[in-house]
């Protein structure tokens, strides 16, 4: 653990009788003391946490594992009745029994030969501290450091994947989700070639200058099989949601898949080699080669409308009606996810099980399967309608909008 220390000492210091006093009042008389010479050694300011650091010997230190409040302040002169007090104080704002290890905290002493402990700082992660002065009745605020956002724009090439594309170019990984989920209707990710490019604006907040995340992507572009796929987030009727050149949502009535991050090891086929059976025999799904344990999502919304054994080799498996046209059946999986029961309504994205290897198996996929009217179809080349376009009223003024987000995407 590196400890950082900074001595600044107090142009002016007072002094200050204190043999014939009490403890209290000693504490009383130097914070009064404390404060006078804070001003004149800090007239124009830097701080620290709003503290002036020139007023200070400062010391910053990682939370070790199994230290907590009592250990810090013991081992820096406070007193357990003082510790007491803070922790009392503290917790209608903060429990200091959540404190965590590799958490950053920050003393700030007084400058003379008692070195007494003045301030203690935590930091609960970016974006918030908690800020302690020591003292019999200690005074505990909970700060909410300032955001600020600023906006990017970045282009890539895919390689091999829209993740390793991005962090090639220094971009955050949070870009990755969310393009994902963005185009999740509407791009095949386990399609996408070797050339293809993205194009994305986006804002990223910011405390000082340390990146605490990605806020929200704007606008992006995605150029996949010779099309370019636009994306414009945009509000209506107090909804977000990400349209197209034309107004149509991005969000269509079907996941284009129902698990993320994974290959392709087999395909929709009328007379396909059965890996363990070794016969030709029709495999009217997807399989999704995926760990085992790999969340598996509903595809769209619908009822459960069958969950149990397939007698036939699919092992565990799950078949969901949508509406009065599409089906889906999620098969091979290791396990259910909790509340899943016949009958039961799902949504769109909701968690139904983990892929495994149950039932004629060779390792751990997923068997992904959609019938429409009964009838087994390519689940990659199902195209579900899109939802909630740009209301006609609203979209003279859409079209402008993302006529301007295009022109910056296409600089």
């Amino acid at each position: 653990m590196r400890i950082f220390h900074i001595y600044i000492p107090i142009a002016i210091i007072t002094s200050i009788a204190v043999c014939c006093s009490t403890p209290s009042e000693q504490q009383t008389e130097s914070e009064a003391a404390l404060s006078q010479a804070e001003v004149a050694a800090n007239p124009a300011g830097e701080y620290m946490y709003g503290i002036p650091i020139d007023s200070f010997e400062v010391e910053r230190h990682m939370v070790k594992r199994g230290e907590n409040l009592g250990v810090i302040m013991a081992r820096n002169g406070v007193s357990p009745l003082i510790t007491h007090n803070i922790n009392e104080v503290a917790l209608p704002k903060f429990d200091f029994r959540g404190i965590r290890s590799g958490n950053s905290y920050t003393l700030f002493f007084s400058p003379d030969t008692l070195r007494t402990l003045r301030y203690f700082i935590y930091d609960i992660d970016a974006q918030r501290y908690i800020r302690c002065s020591i003292s019999i009745e200690p005074e505990i605020e909970l700060v909410q450091r300032e955001i600020h956002s600023k906006e990017h724009f970045a282009t890539a090439t895919i390689e091999s994947s829209l993740w390793t594309a991005l962090t090639k170019q220094n971009l955050p990984p949070e870009l990755a989700l969310g393009l994902s989920e963005i185009y999740a209707w509407t791009i095949d990710f386990f399609g996408i070639e070797k050339g293809d490019k993205i194009g994305v604006i986006y804002t990223e907040n910011y405390v000082d200058t340390t990146s605490i995340g990605i806020d929200k992507i704007v606008a992006a572009y995605m150029d996949s099989h010779g099309h370019r796929y636009y994306a414009f987030r945009y509000e209506q009727d107090s909804l977000v949601s990400y349209f197209d050149m034309e107004g149509n949502n991005l969000r269509r009535a079907f996941l284009k898949a129902p698990l993320s991050y994974t290959r392709i090891s087999s395909r929709f086929s009328n007379g396909r080699m059965h890996p363990i059976l070794k016969i030709r025999r029709a495999h009217h799904g997807v399989d999704y080669a995926a760990p085992s344990g790999t969340p598996v999502y509903t595809i769209g919304d619908g009822k459960i409308v069958a969950k149990g054994w397939d007698k036939k080799g699919g092992g565990n498996y799950i078949k969901i009606k949508h509406n009065s046209v599409y089906t889906s059946v999620y098969m091979h999986l290791r396990g259910f996810a909790n509340g899943i029961a016949v009958g039961k309504t799902v949504s769109q994205g909701d968690l139904i099980g983990y892929v495994g290897k149950s039932g004629l198996a060779t390792g751990p996929h997923l068997d992904f399967r959609i019938y429409m009217n009964g009838k087994p179809v390519d689940p990659l080349k199902v195209e579900a309608p899109p939802v909630e376009p740009i209301n006609n009223d609203e979209l003279e003024r859409y079209i402008a909008y993302s006529d301007s987000l295009r022109s910056c995407l296409c600089k």
